[in-house]
């Protein structure tokens, strides 16, 4: 558990420090800070189960292709030189191996960390709906897809973790200029907030696809696998 809880932290301070970084970087120099965090995650999977890889490269996949949704065509967030930057997509599977480090850390506390994660999402909701100095609706809409995940997935824990990571980048996130979200969604003229409310149900969205798919993915490697030709040496004259 103590290990677990070390990785966890760690994921989370390499996490604020790339976006730290990002926030003073180049364009060239954003390729480098790209080029760091995919040799972190490979590092972090390098000894990983290969179920557990099958999950990260899952991750990586269906968050590369909302980013490229939401940022690029759709606009509902852009970063800060209008580009999809290179350290994005590794850094979704970072966000995933670190909210699995904490779910591990704090088995035995599942119940509480749902219950906090839960409590935080709705009372943020509300907060965007009724307080905050601009309306999220965007987000509130989101918010009881991730309370259907907290209360009805076993994988609670993660999601929960998930949450509570996500939360932290996007409030760090835009307080500092790394990316931000359109005033309302485009084409729709939903009030969104910056962040939105519900934004980490979109992480929960993907982590919920890879873990769906990796069992496919291992099991069509293994019938590849087992379908390959065995070369046997041949016997000499």
């Amino acid at each position: 558990m103590a290990r677990a809880a070390v990785q966890g932290l760690a994921g989370v301070g390499f996490l604020a420090a790339l976006l730290a970084a990002d926030h003073f970087a180049s364009f060239h120099q954003q390729l480098a800070l790209g080029a760091l965090t995919w040799l972190v995650l490979a590092s972090a999977l390098a000894r990983a189960p290969r179920e557990r890889r099958a999950q990260v490269a899952g991750v990586v996949c269906f968050a590369t292709i909302g980013e490229l949704t939401g940022s690029l065509l759709w606009g509902v967030y852009s970063y800060r030189l209008h580009n999809l930057p290179l350290f994005v997509p590794p850094a979704h599977g970072i966000v995933y191996l670190t909210g699995l480090s904490f779910a591990n850390a704090f088995r035995q506390h599942a119940r509480a960390l749902t219950v906090a994660a839960a409590t935080a999402a709705s009372a943020w909701g509300l907060l965007g709906l009724t307080v905050l100095p601009h309306r999220d609706v965007a987000g509130a809409i989101g918010v009881p897809l991730l309370l259907v995940f907290l209360w009805r997935s076993r994988n609670r824990a993660l999601y929960a973790s998930v949450f509570l990571v996500v939360a932290a980048l996007e409030l760090s996130g835009t307080a500092i200029g790394t990316w931000r979200w359109a005033p309302s969604l485009p084409g729709l003229g939903i009030p969104d907030g910056n962040p939105p409310s519900g934004v980490a149900s979109g992480y929960v969205w993907f982590d919920v696809m890879a873990l769906l798919t990796a069992p496919l993915i291992l099991r069509a490697l293994r019938t590849r696998s087992a379908a390959a030709p065995t070369l046997t040496p041949s016997t000499p004259a």
